[in-house]
């Protein structure tokens, strides 16, 4: 078993339930609790859920310097060894993807697999477009910043159900709960490429698609399943947030995979 070094920077860990481990690495902009946190308690039933709040959200300190790949792949799973996991599955959703499959490819001997959500290897011209777009309102107001997210993370048959009080709700909730570490957490997203990553993946892994997602182009997230020798691929009808829209069939979907490999 590879030796991990346990005076990297911890991550701010949420753990919940007993069993099987499962990592969760969040997306840019996001946090444990507001990317998976209808997944929690589903998934705190059949296994340990180890979440790990990026720098910046949540508990976890900002970092002072630009956010590293490497170095967050090092980082969640040194959280994962300290929580008292020996091996795991690491669910990765949007850049937590990104560190999912880095975490694998650093540390085969630790990650035993990979479930993929709304992820991408890298970006295309139009998805960078809208994160570009993304990472300027960030430095602007907040609630012109929320109006944006809320108009590319949620599908539009999602958005088409709610009235406009429950819109402008969610639209101040979003300019209430952006974590200090976006601008670091986009930057990532921008310059993040793991395409010659996927090759090397040597762990079961699925790969999960959101048909209506209007941030990161779905056929990215199809390349993630083509890349990866033997993965997997399943889709659900939401848009970027899986955990508003479909939880339930997410969270089936994860406890599927892990409990049948």
């Amino acid at each position: 078993m590879t030796q991990v070094d346990m005076s990297t920077a911890r991550l701010a860990a949420t753990v919940r339930g007993s069993g099987p481990a499962v990592v969760l690495a969040h997306g840019a902009g996001g946090t444990v609790q507001a990317n998976f946190g209808p997944l929690l308690a589903p998934l705190s039933r059949s296994f340990t859920v180890i979440g790990a709040d990026l720098p910046g959200s949540g508990a976890t300190r900002r970092d002072t310097s630009p956010l590293d790949l490497d170095d967050l792949a090092d980082r969640l799973v040194a959280t994962a060894v300290q929580e008292g996991a020996e091996r795991f599955t690491v669910v990765g959703y949007s850049l937590g993807c990104a560190t999912a499959v880095r975490a694998a490819t650093r540390h085969p001997d630790r990650v035993t697999g990979l479930v993929l959500t709304s992820g991408f290897a890298a970006l295309d011209d139009t998805t960078r477009a809208r994160v570009q777009r993304w990472r300027t309102l960030a430095e602007g107001d907040r609630t012109v910043l929320a109006r944006y997210v809320t108009s590319v993370m949620l599908g539009s048959a999602y958005l088409a159900r709610m009235s406009h009080e429950q819109r402008e709700g969610f639209i101040e909730l979003v300019a209430l709960t952006t974590p200090a570490g976006l601008l670091e957490q986009v930057d990532l997203v921008l310059t993040t490429d793991i395409t010659d990553d996927l090759p090397k993946v040597a762990v079961p892994t699925l790969v999960i698609g959101t048909k209506q997602d209007q941030l990161i182009a779905p056929t990215l997230t199809r390349a993630l399943a083509d890349g990866i020798p033997g993965a997997k691929w399943a889709e659900l009808n939401s848009g970027h947030a899986p955990a508003l829209e479909s939880a339930g069939a997410w969270a089936r979907l994860i406890e599927d995979f892990v409990n049948t490999r």
